[in-house]
């Protein structure tokens, strides 16, 4: 993964005057000022510039009313806006919105976009290019977010939006160490210690409660068997990667039946979640805090915040939930996939907007204000000496940034280093949230890809998870993978995609 500016390089505000003095606007001088002597003393002072009202949107939640919004309220003290953010919190809701404002002509002047939006607009000619300004206008932002993620918003070889910098993995197999102490047996560091574990698990008790109510492994779906995988060097279903310098499809990748025997292996031993498929939401993470399951694949947040923990102490005080170093396999222990083509978010800027270019750079200055420099600082921690202090270049939250800080991500246009920014929101986790980023992951390169036309991605991905979970629970052999594949592609028009993916990943520089 590419390398992240700390917090404390973000935090330092000496960044901040080269960007206010380059795009403020400020006061405007008097031409004629020192021209005639003493003038200075009977001329008026100028009249301050007047605010630049930005109107922007996104699919969001949580944004208060402007008057209680200090994120705002300092954001357009220092850059002499008036922003007017509004977010909604329905996706069905934004992308209505969005669409009738695009089409009517009453353009935002920044708005967050997804991958298919962005090619739609991009088609219809509404979205400004961005590449001419990314090595001036947009230089702060450029060298924030990374190379990588201008890739994100490429389309034709032109740079459309801003991608949000990277983001890092969260989810880890965890595994209930007092069961394994119950049951005497040792962590696992194989699929198949992993497997004796499970049935363990499922067979003898661990709990001590005389019952046969618990079970091995828990997920949400298909996806409790993500780092398995992992372990014979293939991505989830669907997902793209490189191969000895070749891009490869993972369903196309030989070794992707094997990954399957294994699942087969562990659904036919009995030691699965019996409801697996049918978990929605976090289902699989209210088995594991009831103490159902023993082994889970899951995200920190949601097994060690506060809450979660409490619950789980609730049922069993001597419950001890330790993350699970993914178990090696054939090509080796790699925990699932990480899709380094995907982003936290899209945001565009109109093509109109170039008539209007001091709102232009009103937009640019914003985005490379909270890319660096007290800006992001604001965006990431809130107010200094209130929400948040400096010990060095330490920064270290006070109570009030969890009660009045929890929206300032609204504005994070740009995103934020992400493992620096988590381990001081979340500093009781920092562990957790270490462990996680350090597992070895397929990098996949989905996230790149925009989806042709003619090709419907929702029919397409029901279709393989329905196949993979025959096959999963041995209820198609196989034998019948490759004609699997013939129906994908005759039937989804899966090699229009696949076609599609590879040019679009070629141009982007992956894969010979």
């Amino acid at each position: 993964m590419k390398s992240r500016k700390t917090v404390a390089v973000s935090l330092l505000s000496v960044l901040l005057g080269g960007v206010l003095a380059g795009c403020s606007g400020g006061t405007k001088p008097d031409p004629g000022a020192g021209s005639t002597p003493g003038a200075s003393a009977s001329a008026k002072p100028p009249e301050p510039a007047k605010p630049v009202k930005l109107d922007i949107i996104e699919n969001a939640s949580g944004l208060p009313a402007p008057d209680k919004d200090f994120v705002k309220q300092e954001l357009d003290k220092a850059l002499n806006t008036d922003i007017v953010l509004t977010a909604y919190a329905a996706a069905d809701d934004y992308k209505n919105q969005l669409n009738v404002r695009m089409a009517s002509g009453n353009f935002p002047d920044l708005f967050g976009v997804d991958k298919g939006q962005l090619k739609q607009f991009v088609q219809q000619g509404l979205l400004l290019d961005l590449t001419p300004y990314l090595n001036k206008e947009l230089k702060p932002v450029k060298d924030f977010i990374g190379e990588d993620s201008i890739k994100k918003a490429t389309i034709d070889g032109k740079v459309y939006a801003v991608a949000k910098a990277p983001t890092i993995p969260y989810n880890t197999y965890w595994i209930r160490k007092d069961w394994l102490d119950q049951l005497k047996l040792p962590v696992p560091t194989t699929y198949e210690e992993m497997l004796n574990v499970a049935k363990a698990f499922t067979e003898q008790d661990p709990d001590g409660n005389g019952k046969k109510d618990t079970f091995g492994l828990t997920g949400g779906k298909l996806g409790a068997f993500a780092p398995m995988y992992g372990g014979y060097g293939v991505g989830n279903p669907g997902d793209f990667y490189l191969k000895d310098d070749k891009v490869v499809n993972s369903l196309y990748d030989p070794a992707m039946k094997d990954a399957l025997a294994l699942i087969q292996k562990f659904i036919a031993s009995g030691s699965v979640d019996p409801e697996l498929m049918a978990n929605t939401g976090l289902q699989h993470q209210e088995k594991a805090i009831k103490g159902q399951a023993g082994i889970i694949y899951i995200d920190w947040p949601n097994i060690t915040k506060e809450q979660f923990a409490d619950q789980i102490k609730k049922v069993n005080p001597k419950a001890e939930w330790i993350q699970l170093t993914a178990p090696k396999g054939p090509a080796g222990a790699y925990d699932g996939a990480l899709d380094i083509g995907s982003t936290a978010g899209l945001f565009a800027i109109p093509k109109s907007l170039e008539k209007d270019k001091a709102k232009l750079q009103k937009v640019f200055d914003l985005l490379n204000y909270v890319s660096t420099g007290d800006g992001a600082a604001l965006v990431q921690f809130g107010q200094k000496g209130k929400h948040y202090n400096l010990e060095g270049n330490k920064v270290v939250p006070t109570e009030l940034m969890g009660k009045e800080a929890g929206y300032t991500w609204l504005y994070q246009f740009t995103g934020r280093p992400e493992l620096s920014y988590l381990q001081v929101k979340f500093a009781p986790q920092a562990a957790y949230i270490d462990f996680a980023n350090k597992q070895q992951r397929i990098k996949t390169l989905n996230g790149f890809i925009s989806y042709p036309d003619g090709y419907n991605s929702a029919d397409a991905g029901r279709y393989i998870e329905e196949e993979f979970t025959k096959f999963a629970y041995n209820k198609r052999p196989l034998s019948e993978y490759d004609a699997f594949l013939k129906t994908l592609e005759s039937t989804m028009n899966y090699k229009t995609y696949l076609d599609s993916a590879q040019k679009q990943l070629k141009d982007l520089g992956y894969g010979k």
